[in-house]
């Protein structure tokens, strides 16, 4: 665990004049630079000081949008959380981005418990989203003085299908549903995104496509086909989870955005994070990736999977390994922040 005495170790990150946000959109030409986040985090006031600053983030990804915290029961729906961030949001001037809708392994224990015949699963699939994206399709904010300000959008995107895609390229079942019916399962949770908020975009996002290989390639056909039927996709969110040293090259990054971007679609980096002790090598890893969705028109922002160390969820699901953000324990900015304003800036 880090604390102030580590900190005081790191070389000391350069200060820009212009936040990790402003230096994206200004100079990088990109919609945002923003963050993961979850509630319980906003009762840290140092936490809060850096979420709240758009010069540092354009962008809330809210964790508690996600399907355990919004229908952790079935048909009874809770969204006082994922209200409170998008009211923050918005009160800041901050995009929201929507976590993804469906998971293969973040159903909630009333999903698992149950083997559910294929009809009545797409039908639980469909409703779900719907009535998450439906919900924050249109709300009133009202900002501490009780003014009420014009109805907006609360989300700008939503990452409806995540992680559709096997190591080995095919498809993979959706909780109980048969090998080779998650195809059709995709795309009808998309039809129900876009029916539920005709203005969000909608993506499908996944791991295991910075480099060369089976779930690209997949990917790639998948995208393909859903334009050709006519299917809505409007972009491809990449989750990228990384180890320090282990990052690709940025001409590889970037072959890989234009290889949806090609298509007339967008792409996105939905969550970013290198995880490693060699913070120098970090700051370089940082600034590969930056620099290569700065390169390609097509790659519209970039969301870190949350922004410090202290609250990061990289050792939990990547066995003990940390270090992974750019703002240490203590909310000091790493080397790492500066390879990111780099990235944005040559």
């Amino acid at each position: 665990m880090e604390n102030a005495f580590f900190s005081n170790c790191f070389p000391s990150a350069t200060s820009s004049s212009s936040g990790s946000n402003t230096v994206a959109t200004t100079l990088g030409g990109k919609l945002y630079f923003g963050t993961a986040a979850d509630n319980y985090e906003l009762n840290d006031p140092a936490y809060t000081a850096k979420l709240n600053n758009e010069s540092l983030f354009g962008q809330i990804t809210p964790r508690s949008l996600r399907w355990d915290a919004t229908e952790s029961v079935q048909g009874f729906f809770t969204f006082d959380d994922g209200d409170a961030m998008v009211a923050l949001a918005q009160k800041n001037g901050q995009l929201v981005r929507g976590p993804p809708c469906v998971v293969y392994n973040e159903l909630p224990n009333w999903v698992n418990s149950v083997n559910i015949a294929t009809g009545d699963f797409q039908n639980i699939l469909n409703a779900h989203c719907s009535a998450l994206i439906k919900h924050f399709a249109v709300v009133s904010l009202w900002i501490f003085n009780s003014e009420a300000i014009d109805w907006m959008t609360a989300t700008d995107a939503w990452d409806v299908f995540s992680e559709p895609i096997s190591d080995d390229g095919s498809i993979r079942p959706v909780g109980y549903s048969p090998s080779g019916q998650g195809v059709s399962f995709i795309e009808s949770v998309l039809y129900a995104a876009r029916g539920a908020d005709p203005d969000a975009k909608v993506y499908v996002t996944s791991s295991n496509m910075d480099t060369p290989g089976p779930v690209l390639d997949s990917m790639l056909n998948e995208v393909q086909h859903w334009l050709a039927e006519g299917v809505p996709i409007d972009g491809i969110g990449f989750r990228s989870h990384f180890t320090v040293g282990g990052v690709p090259s940025k001409e590889t990054l970037i072959a890989n955005y234009e290889t949806f971007t090609a298509l007339g679609i967008e792409v996105a980096i939905t969550e970013l994070d290198i995880r490693g002790a060699d913070i120098l090598q970090q700051q370089t890893d940082y600034q590969t990736v930056i620099s290569a969705c700065k390169a390609v028109a097509g790659c519209v922002g970039v969301t870190l999977s949350d922004f410090t160390d202290k609250y990061s969820s990289v050792p939990a699901e990547f066995g003990g390994s940390g270090m992974a953000l750019p703002w240490d324990y203590n909310f000091i900015p790493k080397p790492a922040y500066d390879g990111i304003i780099a990235g944005f800036t040559n």
